[in-house]
Order: structure tokens, then C-alpha cells, then sequence
């Protein structure tokens, strides 16, 4: 199209307050306001001047766009009315999606949640003295339960002073166990290095600097809270003797980092955590771990070996772990802290832990996913029961998703039988994995259903998956659709059966 012709097509397009005019229009604005069908008047209205810039309408095209005019405004109104955030349903078989929002909530959690957000709580009040309460008591006693039963761990700790042993490493081995919960787990590493180590020293090792996600780094976090980085070793070799040699005097804090999202293999070295509790006894400083993931629930009864729990460090020795809520604990977005209760007092009277404090949505869901542990419900907490899922369980859904598929297309056809399948489905073995920066060589069995269409490349496919309703998110490895059902709950299959036979 001649570039001349453009500000003919341009004197074709009505003016906003034209169309804000219109009786059809009008009705738009009593029903839904002016701000929101002004703006999507602008916004429609914006797209048609820039097609027309970019020479994709000519005069006969643009005719046709203002003939349907108000339907494209009332779709974009629609659109600008509407959650951005939605549900979707999640094949991939990564179980900690971190793009995907990483672990859903209980059932439980959701209906705690609601109840206590639909009304008011005692969030912060006594209802024994009728006084003003501590919020963090509605999830710190069922963290007494499932982490304070028998932490007299073996060498370093025990009830009885022993011969030599100092004030100080008699206070720790009997200290009671408590947690607090911040915003996320870099707060919580915020929050405990400033609280322990603000203007002192951290020894940590080389190998243990790590990048969260985000850009987050380590050292970053640890500037923020105003300690001072102490690096020992080097990032593939680091011994105890590193540590011991670097203590001085403005030493405040030993520092663990679970490598939770990476390994290092081949020429490596790590100190044992019994041989840097040791050191921590052995010097008085206080020793912390960032666990990141921080499972309660024993990974090694679903095949997962090599990943610490919470429970396993307290156990060992450490005196501060800190760990996500969202992952492998399998609750809200939380950072938490759990260790020596004198030491958790210091960072309860902080005043960034105000800053960084979460909300009674968070409380609620997260003490209801704590009961579910303590009740020993295992399967009501929705990662769990996807790790704890069985080959042959997942197969045999794989298999009456396909055949729902199949029958749907086949009722589509109705009397055309020359119609044929576009839609390929075949099962194939797979592996499923954790997420979310846990357990990086960690994999689990699985059955995937692989998808291929005679018209459509695989990227294509996978693009119309996620434009659907509910979106479906889907792997796409070697030229192939990959479903995983781990990730799916039996109740999306349905769904997810009428999103594939639309394929066709």
C-alpha cells in the first residue's frame, strides 16, 4: 500500500470522544464506568493506528475493523476486567515450578485461609487474658512439635555438662527449639545476619556463594544486613581447617549454604556439618544454615537421597536454619527461621523482622499445613503426595486420558468416517523432577504422554496449550509435546482431556 494512502485510512478512524459518544458505547459506560471503556476505546483504537502503519490494512480491511469496532472495545474492556493471575494446570512434572507459583496449598490451608480472611482473628490477641497476643505463637507451637522432640544430637549435644564444657556450650545444648517466619527465606538470612552478626564477621566458604534466582547472591544479602564476608577456601575445595584459621576476634557467625540449586562433582571437599558444629562448640560462635528448600517430611522415603531436612541439622547440631515456606515443606511463600530460642529472641526483637513480617493469610496457611505434618497426613499436603505418586499410578491416568481424548475426537466426527486423526498420543517412560532450587539431581519415574499434530510443530502446539482455558503448560523436548500427570490433580484430567481433543 502506497505510503499516500495512510492519512486517508487515518481521516477514516473516529475520534475517541466520537466513539464515547455512541449509544452503544454509553451502554458500556453505565454498566462498566468511563474510565475503564475510555481507556479500552484508546487502546482499540491505538492497535488499528498501528496496523495502518505498518501497512497491514488497506481500505477494505480497515472498512471491516470499524464495522466491528464496538465488539473489539467491549472484547478489550472484557480483557482489561480480568484476573491476570489464573489458574492453570501444570505438566510439566517439575512439582516446584518457581514460574508456576511452586507449591500448592492444602486444601486445608485454602479453608483456614478463607475463614480467617473473611472476618476477624486473633491474630495478635489472647483470648486466655484478653490481652493484646504475639502472632508468631500460631505456628511457633506446632514447630515445637515436629522439630524439638529429640534434639540432644549425638556428639556435640547433650543435657549433662561435661567435664571442660563452658557456660556458654552448656546454654546451647539444652536451649529449647523456636521459629519465627518472615517474608521469604532471603529475609530470613537478612533478618538472622543482622541480627547476629551486624558489623562482625561471617566465615562462609568459596563453594557456598551462591546465586539464588532473581540476581539474589549471597554476599549481596549478607552486605545488606551489615556483616562483613569472610570467604575461606576455594570454590571447589574447602576444609574445617579453613574455617578455624580465618576466627578472629570480629568473628560473629559460621556460615553453612546448602549448594540447593546446583552440584559441584569430580576434585571437591566440604567440611562435614558435625565437624563445623564441633568448631562452633569448640570456639563459641554460633553456627547457621541456609538450608533454602528445608524439607520436614524424610525425602529418602520417596527415593530422594543427599537432601538435608530441617530436623537432620537441628538434630546435628546447627544453631539457626533457615528455609522456604513454598517449597519443600509444601506451604505459603514464608521465610523461617528455626534454632536456639535465645538466639531467635535476638532476631524477634529486631526491628527489620517488623519490616519483613507476613500477614494472617500467611499464618493461617501455614498452620494448616504444620497440622497436617503433625497429624501425620502426608498425602493432604499436595507436594508430598506428588512425590509419594507411583509410576504405574500416573500410567495408568496417562492411559484414561488418551482414551477420553480419543473417544471425544472419534464423538466429534459423528457420521464423517473419512475424518482422520490429526492429534498423535503415545506414552513413553520419563523422569519427573523436584524444583524450585531443591534436590537438583533428584528424579523420579514417571510415565509422560507425548503429543504430536500433523499441521502443527511442536513449539506451535505447546503455544496453542497455554492459550486455552485453563492454560495448559507443557515440556517440549526434541521436537515432541511432553504431559506430565505427576503435576496434574486427578481432578484437572478432565479438563485436560477436552483441551487435547480440541487439538483435532
Amino acid at each position: 500500500m502506497p505510503n499516500a494512502s495512510k492519512s486517508e485510512l487515518f481521516r477514516k478512524l473516529p475520534s475517541n470522544d466520537e466513539l464515547l459518544r455512541t449509544a452503544s458505547i454509553q451502554a458500556l459506560v453505565e454498566r462498566e464506568g468511563h474510565a475503564s471503556v475510555a481507556e479500552s476505546v484508546r487502546v482499540v483504537l491505538a492497535d488499528l493506528r498501528q496496523e495502518i502503519s505498518d501497512d497491514q490494512l488497506d481500505d477494505k480491511a480497515l472498512d471491516l475493523a470499524l464495522g466491528g469496532l464496538f465488539t473489539a472495545i467491549e472484547r478489550q474492556l472484557r480483557k482489561s476486567l480480568s484476573f491476570s493471575l489464573l489458574p492453570l494446570i501444570n505438566a510439566t512434572g517439575v512439582i516446584l515450578h518457581t514460574n508456576l507459583g511452586r507449591a500448592p496449598l492444602p486444601h486445608t490451608a485454602i479453608d483456614h485461609m478463607g475463614a480467617v480472611a473473611s472476618g476477624y482473628s486473633n491474630l495478635e490477641f489472647n483470648l486466655a487474658t484478653g490481652e493484646r497476643g504475639k502472632r508468631d505463637v500460631h505456628v511457633d507451637r506446632l514447630f515445637q512439635k515436629l522439630l524439638s522432640g529429640d534434639i540432644t544430637s549425638g556428639s556435640a549435644r547433650n543435657n549433662d555438662r561435661k567435664k571442660g564444657d563452658s557456660p556458654l556450650q552448656v546454654e546451647r545444648s539444652s536451649a529449647a527449639i523456636s521459629t519465627i517466619v518472615v517474608n521469604n527465606n532471603a529475609a530470613a538470612v537478612l533478618l538472622a545476619l543482622n541480627s547476629l552478626a551486624d558489623g562482625g564477621e561471617v566465615i562462609v566458604s568459596r563453594g557456598e556463594l551462591v546465586e539464588i534466582g532473581g540476581s539474589f547472591r549471597i554476599p549481596d544479602v549478607m552486605q545488606k544486613s551489615n556483616a562483613l564476608l569472610r570467604e575461606v577456601g576455594t570454590t571447589n575445595r574447602t576444609r574445617v581447617a579453613d574455617y578455624e584459621r580465618a576466627i578472629n576476634d570480629r568473628t560473629r557467625l559460621l556460615l553453612r549454604v546448602h549448594r540447593s540449586n546446583f552440584e559441584i562433582s569430580g576434585f571437591t571437599e566440604q567440611p562435614a556439618l558435625d565437624e563445623l558444629v564441633a568448631l562452633s562448640r569448640r570456639r563459641n560462635i554460633p553456627l547457621m544454615e541456609d538450608l533454602g528448600s528445608g524439607a520436614l517430611f524424610d525425602l529418602r522415603a520417596v527415593g530422594i537421597n543427599g537432601e538435608p531436612g530441617v530436623l537432620d541439622s537441628l538434630r546435628t547440631g546447627v544453631d539457626i536454619v533457615t528455609y522456604s515456606g513454598d517449597k519443600l515443606l509444601g506451604g505459603p511463600q514464608a521465610g523461617l527461621i528455626s534454632g536456639r530460642a535465645d538466639l531467635v529472641s535476638r532476631m524477634r526483637s529486631n526491628s527489620l523482622f517488623r519490616a519483613l513480617r507476613v500477614d494472617k493469610l500467611t499464618y493461617a496457611a501455614l498452620e494448616a499445613t504444620l497440622l497436617a505434618y503433625v497429624r501425620g497426613d502426608h498425602d493432604g499436603v499436595p507436594i508430598l503426595r506428588m512425590m509419594r505418586l507411583s509410576k504405574d499410578e500416573i500410567s495408568l491416568r496417562a492411559q484414561a486420558v488418551i482414551a477420553e481424548v480419543e473417544s471425544s475426537i472419534k464423538r466429534g466426527f459423528g457420521t464423517a468416517k473419512s475424518k482422520a486423526m490429526r492429534l498423535k498420543m503415545k506414552l513413553c517412560d520419563g523422569e519427573s523432577i523436584i524444583g524450585g532450587g531443591a534436590a537438583p539431581s533428584a528424579v523420579l519415574s514417571t510415565i509422560l504422554i507425548s503429543l504430536s499434530h500433523a499441521d502443527l510443530s511442536a513449539d506451535r502446539l505447546s503455544t496453542v496449550l497455554r492459550s486455552g482455558n485453563p492454560p495448559v503448560i507443557a515440556r517440549v523436548e526434541e521436537g515432541r509435546v511432553l504431559l506430565d500427570l505427576r503435576t496434574v490433580f486427578p481432578g484437572q484430567d478432565a479438563n485436560l482431556a477436552t483441551a487435547l481433543a480440541s487439538l483435532n
